[in-house]
């Protein structure tokens, strides 16, 4: 049987198929290991299992493993690629909702007891309903968003690292950025953490879009330059924000904290684990 070390408390379901399969051990003895997207996984991690032959992340994204190290050392890094996407999907929609109806603003204003009855100009959002969604990123996630569009009788736009080649799903037209910034009413990322996607959308891409638009981010914080954003907020150059991730987490800046038209949620767009469910990782090539 072979030793794994766990970095965090998984789920009791997940816990106990694994210890049906292996031995839990410590790190020294460990020949895999199972790691977080909050684990740095570099060089001094990786000396303290000097038995490893498998990283397994619990999460899409391997940017917080040193894969050049990891190579280095003849490891396998592997990933979950799929667990995220329809509740990454479920969580980008409920953002969407959120923003264009104010929902969190409302919640807050009945809770305090504001309400004071109804009216005809009171609290207008914006309508989603026949407008236009552009995607950036079309993988899994933004596919499964798209699919959902659909429902709302949306046209879907989308671009990403794809230059050529069929839509990843029917229905959805391939553009380019700016035009995709100019032309949505809701912009949605869902990019990887890489050098080319930092601060993907700033100051310069915000200029583009609508003053009604709606942007919205659960893939990863550094994909907006958030100073950009918060000036564009306090302008009036966008309509509102629906955020899951940030650059600096779990620190958020104060002025998104304090703005009635961005919606914020600490990073829980992650499925829920039902009884038996276990992830399959795939391998991660570079």
């Amino acid at each position: 049987m072979h030793t794994i070390f766990v970095t965090r408390r998984l789920f009791p379901e997940t816990d106990t198929h694994l210890a049906r399969v292996f031995r839990i051990g410590r790190p020294g003895a460990a020949e895999g290991v199972i790691t977080q997207l909050t684990d740095r996984v570099d060089s001094e991690f990786l000396d303290r299992f000097p038995r490893l032959r498998v990283v397994s992340q619990c999460a899409v994204g391997v940017d917080n493993i040193d894969l050049t190290e990891a190579a280095r050392r003849g490891l396998t890094v592997m990933n979950t690629p799929g667990v995220l996407t329809e509740a990454a999907a479920d969580m980008t929609w409920a953002l969407i909702l959120g923003v264009a109806r104010r929902v969190a603003e409302a919640d807050a204003l009945c809770r305090t007891g504001s309400f004071s009855g109804w009216d005809l100009h009171f609290m207008l959002g914006r309508e989603v309903s026949g407008r236009t969604l552009g995607i950036i990123g079309a993988g899994r996630i933004g596919r499964a968003v798209a699919a959902r569009a659909a429902g709302f009788g949306m046209r879907v736009l989308y671009c990403g690292r794809r230059k050529s080649g069929p839509p990843p799903a029917p229905g959805m037209t391939r553009v380019t950025l700016p035009r995709l910034l100019r032309e949505s009413d809701v912009v949605s990322l869902h990019v990887p953490a890489t050098p080319a996607t930092h601060h993907l959308i700033g100051a310069a891409e915000l200029g583009l879009m609508k003053p009604t638009a709606i942007l919205i981010n659960t893939s990863r914080g550094a994909a907006i330059d958030e100073t950009a954003l918060i000036a564009a907020l306090r302008a009036g150059r966008l309509w509102g924000a629906g955020l899951d991730v940030f650059a600096r987490e779990p620190r958020i800046p104060a002025t998104l904290r304090r703005n009635r038209r961005v919606v914020l949620t600490p990073h829980i767009a992650s499925p829920h684990f039902s009884p038996g469910f276990v992830a399959r990782p795939r391998r991660w090539l570079s």
